[in-house]
């Protein structure tokens, strides 16, 4: 019996999802890409979940679409597996939880789209990236050209996107397009660490933080400054405001003795 092409783990509050195509470098094909979205779409409306992770199996977190199909109908394919995609990036961003992606190995197209999808991105140190779209004659999709500029900027999202050079991990980090770099012995320990000590914060202080911090491009200082003001009052509102300021105070007096 196969492998289904995701696999789902739920350990806790916090759910790993795994691109499951070690054979291909976990190739994004349209089975892939459905599975992704429905996976999304089923946790964007359990209130029970605190974090995602997004990771891959074997020696890659994801090396793009899968060219055979694409070769085999171009459009047909393109389409199949761009809507699916385009869904998964937009629940990944709107959600209200934290998404961390573990990375090793190959990252390309599509998973690099992913990952710019995620908020936080733990790499191995064996990881290498490229844009690729173009060494296929194509431009980009997952929203890409959206998200790249905005983690590394205009100059360097062109830079990366037009000549499509293999970056090392420490190159990713030095650009800011990932958050950690670690060695792979140790990934996973590192990213379920975080996810652990996220899910121990206060989920609408994060879902907060999150929806701020993704928005404020598209916001004036004032509209920032007074979106920011009401996510704080409702913050404040909370009995969980009062727990937490109180197990700070705890955390200090035990530091101080």
């Amino acid at each position: 019996m196969s492998q289904p092409s995701l696999l789902v783990d739920r350990q806790g509050d916090v759910v790993r999802l795994h691109f499951n195509r070690p054979e291909v470098l976990n190739a994004l094909d349209e089975t892939l890409a459905q599975s992704l979205c429905d996976a999304l779409r089923k946790l964007a409306d359990d209130t029970t979940v605190r974090v995602i992770v997004l990771g891959g199996s074997g020696r890659a977190f994801m090396a793009g679409g899968d060219l055979a199909a694409l070769r085999a109908d171009p459009v047909g394919v393109a389409n199949r597996l761009i809507e699916p995609l385009h869904e998964s990036v937009r629940l990944l961003t709107e959600m209200p939880i934290p998404v961390i992606a573990c990375v090793q190995g190959v990252v390309a197209g599509a998973g690099l789209s992913l990952l710019l999808a995620a908020d936080l991105v733990v790499v191995s140190d064996d990881a290498r990236f490229s844009f690729a779209y173009t060494d296929i004659g194509t431009s980009c999709d997952g929203g890409a050209s959206w998200s790249l500029p905005r983690v590394v900027g205009l100059r360097r999202a062109l830079e990366i996107a037009l000549l499509c050079e293999r970056l090392t991990a420490t190159e990713a980090l030095q650009m800011g397009l990932v958050t950690r770099v670690v060695p792979l012995a140790t990934l996973d320990e590192v990213v379920m660490g975080m996810a652990r000590r996220l899910a121990g914060r206060e989920a609408v202080a994060l879902a907060h933080l999150k929806r701020l911090m993704r928005s404020s491009s598209q916001k004036g200082l004032l509209e920032q400054l007074a979106a920011e003001q009401l996510a704080f009052n409702d913050c404040a509102r909370r009995p969980e405001f009062i727990s937490a300021i109180d197990r700070f105070y705890d955390q200090r007096r035990q530091q101080s003795k």
